[in-house]
Formats: C-alpha cells, structure tokens, sequence
C-alpha cells in the first residue's frame, strides 16, 4: 500500500507535515490530522487497515519524514498501544481505526484510558456524508457510543475543520485531567482537501493550587505523627516524580506507591512501605493520597481504625478539581500542577520547622524487614507444580533499572504487584481500575516503541493471553522483541477461589490443562518454551532475554495456590 499511496501522490505536494507551527498547510483531511498529531508529538499511528481511514495511511507514507505506521491483528491492539504509548511518553498515543465495528472493537481500551487518565486520541472512520441516512457500508453514529468514555467524543464534519478539530483533541487530552478523545471524519470529507494552520502543540501546565488549602495540609501533617503519603499514576502523569521523591525524602512521611506511582520511590528505599500496607493504612493518623482516586483499591477512603487506633484523617490531592473525591469524609484537598502542590507543601513544613516520624517510620520498616523474610521462602519455593511466586523469585533479579513490566492478568499479576518493586517511575503498566483483560500485546508493542532500549517484560495470565495473543504477529512482522512470562494455571484463577468461597464449587473457571501457548507464539514466528520444574524458570529467562525476538516463557503454575486477596474490588 504503501509504493502506491506515495506513487499516486506523486503530483502533489510531498512532505505533507513539514510545515512549521503557525503556517498554512493545504491537503486532504488526511494530511491535515496528522499534521495536527505531529505538532503535538505524536510518531507512531497504531492502526488495522480499513478504507475509511485510508487517507490517515497516505499523509503517514508521504509525510517528510514518515510516521511510523503500525498495524495490528485486532482493533483492540491498536487502542491500548495507543494508551500505554500515552502512560510511558506522557504524549497522546495515536489510533485511527476503521468505521463501524473499527471503532466499537476499540471501546475497552478507551474506558481504560479514562479511567487511568491516560492521554490519547482516537481517530475513527465514519460512513460517508453525502450517503449518511441511506444505509452505506459500517453507517453508525460512534459519538454517542463513545461520549461516556471519553472526554470529549464529536464528529469533524467536513476537511475544513479537521486541523483545528485535531488540534483540539490533542489539546484537551494531554490537559489536566488527561483521557481519551474521540473524533470521527465522514469517508467523502477524509479525501476532500482544505487548509489549515499547523498548530503549536506542545504540553499544558496544571492550575496553581490554592495557596491555603496547601497551609491547611502542611498543618495537618505537622500535627500528625503517623502521617502516610500514596502516591498514584497521576504523580508521573503530571510529570511530578522528582518533586515526590523530594517531598518524601526531606519530610521523612513514609510512602505507598500504586499504578504508575510505582517506581517513584525506588524499590528498596527506606521509606518505601509498601510492604508495610495493612500496618501503614490501618495505623496512620493522616493519609496524604496524591494523583490517584479513592476508590475500592484504597478502601474507598477510609483509613486508620487498626489495632484500636482512631480512624485517620484523610487529604485527597489531585491533578484537578473533577479527581477530588466526592464520596470520602476529607479533611483537607488540594487540586492542581503536582509539582507546585507537592514542592508548596515541602516549602510550607520547612517553614513551620522540622517535624519528626522517626519512631513511626521505624516501626514499619521492621514490619517491611519481616514481610521481605517472609517473601524469601515464597520466592524459592520448589512446589509442584509451580507457585507463582517463584516465577517473580527469578525474574526480579533479571530485571534492569530501566525494565518496562507490563501486567496482563488476575491472580499471577497481583503477585507482580506484591513482589516486582520498579527502580524508576514510568516502568510499571498495569490495567488499572477498569481491571480490562487483554491490553497487554498492545502495551508491550508501544513499550518496544517507546524504550527501545530497555527491557520489556509481559507478565499474562494464560487467561489473559486469550484475548490477544495472536498480536505476537504483529510483534514478528515489526521486529519488536519482547519477554512474555506466563502464569499458565488452566484457569481463570481471580474468579475459580471466590466462587468455591461462595458456593463451594466452581464453574466456567476452567480452561484446557497445560495448554502450549509458546507452540502458538512459535507459530507466528516467534520463539517459546514450557517450563515445568521450578529449577528451569531462571535458565529459560537468560534464553528468552538473549533470544532478541519474542519469546513466550509458558510456566505451568499450582492453580491452588491463589493470591490472598484484600478485596474483591466491590
């Protein structure tokens, strides 16, 4: 497609998005949208042909240089490359999918980008203006399926209005709160031509925070003595990692780490207590929660009450004024630029005069020394078959500072979660609080993109591969090698234990035992072997990490050995 496209635009002008920010450009509307997207950051177009959307391809071929177009084996692979590509830059991720079902099959990963705020823009075919009404090939209007999951969801009516209507959506979904944005271009309007103005692109600042409400938290937590600081995918959105790690380490408030949080504490430091949850939750007398909502994986709120102690204040800082919690009791809230809020309230403790935590710090780092103890013997246990802990026994040390893990999966990936501390924040994708299955090849397709020289790491369930596997394809045929380690226990673990607690049996838990899922990666040209005997997991590690292709490392687990959850998510 590619040799025709550029061979048939020959006669008109080339390098369709090389103008410069504040000058006019003149093209179809293809050349327009990815122009806008240009300006904006935006390098790679994840994509799975459609003819709708054929003018996206050719301003992408004949653009000087070209964007990278990447092209999937489902609609679904596209979008989450697109998410995760927004979480790892903090640049919009680009999908253009193709009408009708195109765009329904991408839904699932733009809720997830809305829940997880993650910046992106969707580009969708739309059947034809002049034919709408008549019953032309994939007519429906997608605005409307697409307006609760997005931030803003709209038709670009005709080539004229697409630069600016680009422009828009990249503004809005890069801007405090970050999500998804959806636009869709009818088919005859997409080859028609106009001009635009290229935009400026670049990134939006958050508000300055409120100076009093900022006194109000610096009160609170010199008043406290048992103060515990979460820190959420919001803090490395809102590029704010070196003014949470500041915050902490010259306050001494001991911290927890969630989502894309993780890595901001690096695992290991003293006053990473993430080890010490239950403890430093249940004990704490303030809870700081910055950049990520309060909801069930945080108790919805509610903190303290352990052990007698009194039930904990609670502040709630946020990127915006629509993340603050509505539900939780607080007692103190702040929203705006991270970095202004967190480096304000460092200024305003050190201005009222040091403030000690050292007993309360101290205490949960013994209870984090005694969990690590604990962990030691889950993480060379040489059960039969395989505990899923053992797998992370090996693979932890094998990670590089800069590893990309991506988790695609229930129970195997909530193990990850317990023992996989990342040394760098924006190293850790999981799905988030939408808890969608099979986003995992997409993201690891964007993490090659975005690291090309880092590790990178899918953890699946062999549940989870289901849903995207055959995306190994894409992998093979864009030469993006990845590790794939897979938690195969033949069944859908995360809901196998609740319905045996509930009912005290199970069914539609099952899946086929031992299934060769690397014989299926093989298949599509990649590489893969099944381990079984724990021994064999570290040696088949080394060969995948050496192979340079994707390799699927399928590890048969002990379906009984289940992850001893907290909470069910409701």
């Amino acid at each position: 497609m590619s040799e025709q496209t550029t061979d048939q635009g020959a006669d008109r002008p080339a390098a369709t998005t090389s103008a410069r920010p504040g000058e006019e450009l003149t093209g179809h509307a293809g050349v327009l949208a990815t122009a806008a997207a240009r300006a904006h950051g935006v390098e790679t177009m994840f994509t799975l042909s459609g003819a709708h959307v054929f003018p996206m391809y050719d301003a992408a071929v004949t653009a000087d240089p070209p964007v990278r177009l990447l092209d999937v084996r489902h609609e679904q692979t596209a979008a989450f490359a697109a998410e995760a590509t927004g979480k790892l830059t903090r640049v919009p991720g680009l999908a253009v999918l193709t009408a009708g079902p195109g765009v329904t099959n991408g839904v699932s990963a733009i809720a997830q980008a809305q829940f997880n705020g993650s910046p992106m823009v969707v580009v969708g075919g739309r059947a034809p203006q002049n034919r709408w009404g008549s019953g032309s090939l994939q007519e429906l209007d997608q605005p409307p399926i697409l307006a609760p999951v997005s931030k803003l969801a709209r038709t670009l009516p005709t080539a004229a209005e697409v630069m600016g209507g680009m422009d828009e959506a990249f503004t809005l979904a890069r801007s405090s709160h970050r999500g998804p944005v959806f636009v869709d271009v009818p088919m005859d309007e997409f080859f028609n031509s106009a001009t635009g103005v290229v935009p400026a692109g670049g990134e939006q600042r958050g508000a300055a925070p409120d100076t009093d409400a900022i006194d109000r938290i610096a009160g609170l937590l010199a008043a406290a003595r048992r103060p515990v600081v979460v820190l959420g995918t919001d803090v490395w959105a809102d590029r704010a990692e070196e003014a949470a790690l500041r915050f902490v380490e010259a306050t001494g408030v001991p911290a927890i780490t969630n989502g894309m949080g993780r890595g901001l504490v690096p695992g290991g430091h003293p006053l990473l207590v993430t080890k010490a949850r239950g403890q430093a939750l249940g004990g704490a007398d303030l809870v700081v929660v910055v950049g990520t909502p309060l909801d069930f994986r945080l108790g919805y709120g509610v903190f303290g009450g352990k052990d007698g102690a009194p039930a904990a204040q609670v502040v709630h800082v946020a990127d915006s004024p629509g993340q603050l919690s509505g539900h939780a009791e607080l007692a103190a809230s702040v929203s705006g630029d991270l970095t202004a809020v967190l480096d304000g309230l460092l200024g305003a403790l050190e201005r009222r005069g040091q403030t000690s935590y050292a007993a309360w710090v101290e205490g949960l780092q013994e209870t984090v020394k005694a969990a690590t103890e604990r962990d030691r013997a889950l993480l060379g246990a040489e059960a039969d078959p395989v505990h899923p802990a053992r797998i992370y026994g090996e693979l932890v040390p094998r990670l590089a500072d800069d590893a990309v893990v991506i988790g695609d999966g229930g129970d195997f990936v909530s193990f990850a979660g317990k023992f996989v501390e990342p040394q760098r924040p924006g190293g850790w994708l999981d799905p988030g609080p939408y808890g969608c299955l099979g986003a995992g090849l997409g993201a690891a397709i964007a993490a090659r993109i975005a690291r090309p020289s880092a590790q990178v790491v899918l953890l699946l369930g062999d549940g989870a591969a289901g849903f995207s596997l055959m995306d190994v394809d894409t992998l093979v045929r864009h030469d993006l090698p990845v590790v794939m380690v897979m938690g195969n226990n033949s069944a859908w673990g995360l809901e196998k234990g609740p319905m045996q607690m509930l009912y005290g049996y199970d069914v539609a838990a099952d899946l086929a035992p031992r299934t060769a899922y690397d014989e299926v990666v093989k298949a599509l040209g990649g590489a893969g072997e099944t381990v079984t005997d724990p021994r064999q997991i570290g040696p088949a590690l080394d060969r995948a990490f050496a192979s340079n292709v994707p390799y699927l490392v399928n590890i048969i687990t002990d379906v009984e050995a289940a992850y001893p959850r907290a909470t069910f998510g409701i």
